[in-house]
This record gives C-alpha cells, sequence and structure tokens, in this order.
C-alpha cells in the first residue's frame, strides 16, 4: 500500500469520497484543493506549477482535471512529469466513459499515462446520479420540477459517485497495479424519461424531463456562466449520448471494489430530501 497519497480535487464530488474511504482504511491522505482549510488539506491548482509541492511524499495520486478549461493535456503534464521525477509511482485518473484514449481532453492524458507513468489507471466513470442530487439536475428538480437535456431519448448507465470512489480507492490502494482502464456504470442503462419517472414517483409529483437542441443547451450553460467552448463540449457530449453512445452498462464496478453497483432507484430513495 503506498506511504501516502495524493488526492487532487479532494474536495470536489468523487475526490472527497476517496479521500475519508482511504482516511478509513488508516491511509495517510493529502487533500489537494485551490482553497485548503484543514490541517490534511494542501493548496493545489492545476494552473499553477508550484502545485506539484503537493506530490512531495505520495506515492500515488488521484487526478481530477480542471472542469471550467479542456486543454487537460497541455496543463497537466508539466506537473506530471516533475512528480514522477518526485517519485509518485501510481497514477489514477478521472476521465469519462466517452473520451477514449487519446480523445480530447481527459483522453490525451490517458494516452499520455499508458505511455509513460510507471503505474497507472483511468477510471472512466458514465453520468454521475449525483447530478441528480447535488448537481445542476438536482437544483432544477427542486426548483422547477424539471430536467433538462439535449439527449432526447438516449439511454445512459448512471453511476454513484460512491462506487466511483471505492473504485479508484481499490485502484490506488492494490497490491497490483490495473494499467488499464476501466468503464463504470450502474446496473441499467436509463433515458432522463426514466429518471424524471422515478423522481415523479418518489415526490408524488410530477417531473418532467425537457427535451432541448443541441444550440438551446449551449445557450443554457453560457448563460448560467459557462465558457462558450465548455457550454459546446458539454452539449456534445448530450449528443452522443442521444445517439446512443452511452447506453451500456459494465460490471467493472463489481470487479474492482468486490460488490455490485448501486441502483438509480436505491439512489435516488436516498435523495429524496435534496429534492
Amino acid at each position: 500500500m503506498p506511504e501516502r497519497i495524493l488526492v487532487t480535487g479532494g474536495t470536489g464530488t468523487t475526490g472527497r469520497r476517496v479521500a475519508r474511504r482511504l482516511a478509513e482504511r488508516g491511509v495517510s491522505v493529502a487533500v489537494g484543493t485551490r482553497r485548503p482549510s484543514a490541517n490534511h488539506e494542501v493548496r493545489f491548482d492545476w494552473a499553477d506549477p508550484r502545485s506539484v509541492a503537493a506530490f512531495e511524499g505520495a506515492r500515488a495520486a488521484y487526478l481530477v482535471a480542471p472542469t471550467d478549461r479542456t486543454d487537460h493535456m497541455a496543463l497537466m503534464r508539466p506537473i506530471l512529469e516533475r512528480a514522477m521525477a518526485m517519485g509518485t509511482r501510481r497514477l489514477v485518473l478521472l476521465s469519462s466513459s466517452q473520451l477514449v484514449p487519446g480523445g480530447p481532453m481527459m483522453g490525451e492524458v490517458h494516452a499520455w499515462l499508458a505511455e509513460n507513468a510507471p503505474e497507472w489507471a483511468v477510471l472512466r466513470p458514465s453520468w454521475f446520479m449525483q447530478n441528480f442530487s447535488s448537481g445542476p439536475h438536482g437544483r432544477t428538480i427542486r426548483e422547477e420540477s424539471a430536467i433538462y437535456s439535449a439527449t432526447d431519448t438516449g439511454r445512459v448507465g448512471f453511476v454513484s459517485a460512491d462506487d466511483i470512489a471505492a473504485a479508484a480507492v481499490a485502484a490506488l490502494t492494490s497490491a497490483r497495479s490495473l494499467d488499464g482502464d476501466a468503464v463504470l456504470t450502474g446496473p441499467e442503462a436509463l433515458s432522463y424519461d426514466d429518471v424524471a419517472h422515478v423522481a415523479s414517483d418518489l415526490l408524488s409529483r410530477p417531473v418532467r424531463h425537457v427535451r432541448l437542441g443541441t444550440e438551446e443547451l449551449i445557450r443554457r450553460h453560457t448563460q448560467l456562466g459557462l465558457p462558450r467552448s465548455y457550454a459546446e463540449a458539454l452539449a456534445h457530449l448530450d449528443e452522443v449520448i442521444r445517439h446512443g453512445g452511452e447506453d451500456r452498462t459494465t460490471d467493472q464496478v463489481l470487479r474492482l471494489t468486490g460488490r455490485a453497483a448501486t441502483s438509480f432507484r436505491a439512489f435516488a430513495e436516498g435523495s429524496v430530501s435534496s429534492w
């Protein structure tokens, strides 16, 4: 087991869950965040080369790319090269099921790790169930009883962030490095209409799925403050869903963690209070 593990994005959706699970196992954890406020937190920002200091003494690291830009390879590579030179051996990257090795954004980092890291793993989860509780869809369910997407009837194997974190801990601490990628999904593929139906059933009020066009979704994202380039990238991911690119399930959560992935209904039953 690594002597110390750095968790970048350590206060985010998966990062805080990874850090908590590692600490519960007795692993020394450094939580990387732009605004550290606790003893176990260290300042970390991919845009600041000085952030490589956070890797000091870390034999492994959980890597979360910045969410406000798309040039991940150019930003992350200099820090990762220096981190490996400092002795960090195992690098576990959070990517996406839609991003293939060598593709855009984290896909470039994925391919680079496969060629350069001594030990590595890339977790490629499908869309987070938590998008419907603490994420953007959670807000619109609460305020408008609505879910907005450009996915039409496309289906997604939504996965719980808790399952992603469990898989990450396994990849970080196993005696043998994965040295590969794992597509993480829940046990069923659901459309956004299906999700709205589950939410309606549990809330005893109608929740609707509002089907937007791609340009409508881009405008919605930019109105909420996202840069145009990032809004376009997100809208493109909805297009992929619309055309069936996320209509799949895998058993990788079970393979990595030893337990079955959480169903969407089980997640939703635990999330009713957030709606």
